[in-house]
């Protein structure tokens, strides 16, 4: 006799997916208590071969490998190697001394301060099809003179510390970060279909071509340049990563090493950092949800787990214009069913006074909402939806963010870590004159702007060219549009016009002068 529980899971993920059969697609994958109970595939693994997506098809999984690398950070501590008290400088001392004050756990919550690689290169003009170096991005962590802020106080996302966290598993073993995680991690847990692969253009066998919307109802196969190392580098599977999930219920790694990358430890004002080593950790519907999510050209992944309850639910997909984390939680609402632990969704709220621009002048920070819910702070959108205390919250991953209901022209808004800031109503002005050369040290990049235009000019190529608004009478908007959505980054200009300060999604502070 079937499960008939199952089998109303199993439908609820066919309707989800049906609509992807003629276009890139995904796979999902939900485990309970050590079993696979549901893997379903459906969509394109290639349009131009019309090769369907299956069991072997794999997919990168982006910053769902961040967790792997916080794991094999903790196999070197066990075996007596390093701390993760270490400052990182003691394992990489040729790093610039403004990290003297990061440790390694600082890089594995994300609360290090160091700014975000990724964000860095596209500062100077190279977006993620830009062939770009190892030694290029090393580069660019090493002009950082500042940082953030002060390692502990916070949190916001870095690429920069996982890249670093792979370079000290490679000096420490001795060994490549693939081999590391293939010895160590993938083999012993039966993960044979799940690898390192820093290099995006050598074939990787099984794994699905990854694409783009283009617009007009289309795709296009998305290009990557950049290589990549321990903040996003792995290509897996369904199965694989349920074997990994087993792992993470069973400590399947031994030593306690599974309950430490779930564990969430507090920023130095007491405020609880929700990400803990590798993993997001929050509360969903009454529920302690452990997660991440992944985002590389193509590709977009989601990696959701309810301890308590010993239920994971994975989506991978090859389809760029899909949200695997909202995909990801229909499904665990579909398999709790009625689970009286579920409480029900928080009622809907009336968001809709919070639609339009706004601007933080303090934070140098600005946001917009749309009426339908989707909000955009530095072009990154993410969909609005109900928290339990009447705000609105970030439906996405690692990503915290709570804004209240506006009150006159000012909305309070919550992120990094319970630090608040204040946004006001703003639209667009006329701009200020900024014509000239405009330099940043710590791009090591040069703007020339010409009639409300910049042109970037970094290390590694020249960009795009870049439209500025302006939203205040010092606070501007420059479009820095990438292959995964249209960015912007906020600059605030100096009450003396000759400098202006750049605060873009993961990088902040960057100082440029005129040249």
């Amino acid at each position: 006799m079937r499960d008939l529980d199952l089998l109303r899971l199993e439908r609820r993920v066919g309707l989800m997916l049906a609509p992807l059969a003629e276009q890139p697609g995904a796979t999902v994958g939900v485990t309970r208590d050590g079993v696979l109970l549901l893997r379903r595939s459906v969509g394109l693994a290639s349009l131009g071969l019309h090769v369907p997506l299956g069991v072997t098809s794999c997919f990168r999984i982006a910053s769902v490998s961040k967790q792997f690398t916080c794991a094999a950070i903790l196999l070197l501590e066990r075996d007596g190697l390093l701390s993760v008290t270490d400052p990182v400088r003691r394992h990489l001392p040729e790093l610039p001394e403004s990290l003297d004050s990061i440790t390694l756990d600082h890089l594995m919550r994300n609360s290090s301060g160091l700014r975000d690689m990724l964000e860095l290169m596209r500062l100077g003009g190279a977006d993620l099809a830009t062939p770009v170096s190892a030694a290029e991005l090393d580069a660019a962590i090493g002009r950082q003179a500042t940082l953030n802020f002060a390692p502990g106080s916070r949190f916001l996302y870095s690429n920069s510390g996982f890249w670093l966290l792979g370079r000290v598993i490679e000096r420490i073993s001795g060994l490549s970060l693939a081999e590391f995680l293939d010895t160590r991690i993938f083999l012993p847990l039966g993960m044979t279909r799940t690898h390192h692969t820093p290099d995006t253009a050598r074939p990787v066998r099984g794994l699905a071509t990854g694409y783009l919307p283009d617009g007009a109802g289309g795709f296009t196969a998305a290009r990557h340049g950049f290589v990549l190392g321990g903040e996003g580098g792995l290509v897996s599977c369904v199965e694989d990563l349920a074997l990994w999930a087993r792992s993470l219920s069973v400590g399947g790694l031994g030593g306690g090493i599974e309950t430490r990358l779930q564990t969430a430890t507090p920023f130095t004002h007491g405020a609880m950092n929700r990400y803990a080593l590798g993993l997001d950790v929050e509360e969903w519907r009454g529920l302690r949800l452990v997660s991440h999510g992944g985002l590389w050209p193509g590709y977009k992944s989601a990696f959701l787990r309810i301890p308590e309850k010993r239920l994971t639910v994975i989506v991978l997909t090859n389809n760029a214009g899909l949200d695997p984390h909202n995909m990801a939680l229909q499904v665990l609402e579909a398999a709790l069913g009625s689970d009286p632990a579920l409480l029900p969704a928080p009622e809907a709220v009336d968001h809709t006074a919070m639609t339009g621009t706004w601007l933080s002048e303090a934070e140098g920070l600005s946001l917009d909402i749309a009426a339908d819910g989707t909000a955009r702070m530095h072009g990154v959108p993410f969909t609005l939806i109900p928290s339990a205390d009447g705000r609105m919250t970030a439906r996405r991953g690692a990503f915290p963010f709570k804004a209240s209901l506006p009150r006159g022209d000012a909305m309070e808004v919550e992120f990094d870590g319970e630090y608040s800031a204040t946004f006001r109503r703003a639209g667009p002005i006329a701009p200020p004159a900024l014509d000239g050369l405009w330099h940043c040290a710590e791009l090591g990049a040069e703007w020339r702007i010409t009639d409300g235009v910049a042109h970037a000019l970094g290390p590694v190529r020249r960009g795009p060219p870049s439209a500025i608004t302006a939203l205040g009478p010092r606070h501007l908007r420059v479009a820095m549009p990438s292959p995964l959505y249209d960015g912007w980054a906020d600059a605030v200009l100096a009450q003396d016009g000759h400098s202006f300060t750049v605060n873009a999604s993961r990088a902040r502070g960057l100082v440029f002068t005129r040249a």
